[in-house]
């Protein structure tokens, strides 16, 4: 599992996350389950977590993914970085942005006690919020981290100009937005580029267009001859592409099985050069 570090001030962590989220929302594994997929990812070099209080059912259990990870890393906290993103309500299961100062201090609160720690690792602003000024909602964490509740800030969601506004509160270390092979957003937009550029962290969320996406992938008859011919599975072959597409990408990954982390961390280690990445690229459709 190759290793970089998370940002221009972050700890070095491995290019392959485990995202948290689907153990924790509707669908979700038993609770032994869950605790396997948590010590396969340790097993196999994970040492990149991604989770949130609002990874839950509902408001009624925020916190149920946090809790979920910290037993399930009990022993190896210390060897690992959790990312935390902020920012989100689950009235009645649904997501709903609140990047208010007074929700978003509440929200850091309650991910201290549920993940047992004095400081977040990372804490990343979900969205902008209509109702309040981004340079507010991204100064709040900044003065949490300045109270020592934070060791570093981040954002999702976010094209150029925000980050950029973001930037102009404090050091920006990580930028997680949406990236797969059918949404490529962040390479058009200059997202990916100006991460590179300037030395922040990408992490590339829903890698494989999530659990209704990722069996297209298979379907795609090039990509998946490609895979085959470099003796890896198809979703291999794209973590693969884009942790060597730029030299601060991170791939988070999401996974309901052991199986699925453990296939996942297998591309922490290959290495594809320029020709490689473009050879990947070209069996994409065009979207």
């Amino acid at each position: 599992m190759k290793m970089r570090q998370l940002g221009p001030e972050g700890p070095q962590v491995s290019v392959v996350g485990l995202g948290g989220m689907l153990l924790s929302i509707t669908g979700r594994p038993p609770e032994d389950q869950s605790l396997r997929v948590i010590d396969s990812a340790l097993d196999f070099g994970v040492t990149l977590f991604e989770t949130s209080d609002a990874y839950a059912l509902d408001d009624s259990e925020l916190g149920h993914n946090e809790r979920l990870l910290t037993r399930g890393l009990e022993g190896q906290r210390d060897k690992v970085t959790l990312v935390t993103t902020v920012g989100l309500r689950r009235p009645g299961g649904a997501w709903c942005v609140d990047s208010s100062p007074e929700y978003l201090t509440e929200s850091v609160e309650r991910c201290l006690r549920n993940q047992a720690v004095s400081a977040l690792d990372v804490a990343l602003l979900y969205s902008s919020d209509k109702k309040i000024p981004y340079e507010e909602s991204v100064g709040t964490l900044f003065r949490l981290k300045e109270q020592g509740k934070i060791k570093h800030v981040g954002i999702c969601n976010a094209d150029v100009p925000l980050i950029q506004r973001a930037e102009a509160v404090g050091p920006i270390q990580v930028v997680q937005n949406r990236w797969h092979p059918l949404a490529r957003e962040v390479e058009k937009n200059g997202v990916l580029d100006y991460c590179a550029q300037t030395g922040k962290a990408f992490l590339a969320y829903s890698p494989f267009g999530g659990t209704l996406g990722a069996p297209t992938l298979t379907t795609l008859g090039k990509l998946s001859d490609q895979a085959r011919r470099r003796r890896l599975s198809p979703y291999q072959l794209v973590l693969a592409w884009m942790i060597n597409k730029t030299p601060t990408t991170f791939a988070i990954s999401g996974a309901r099985r052991a199986e699925s982390i453990e296939d996942s961390a297998g591309a922490g280690s290959v290495e594809f050069d320029a020709d490689a990445v473009r050879a990947v690229e070209n069996t994409i459709p065009t979207v």
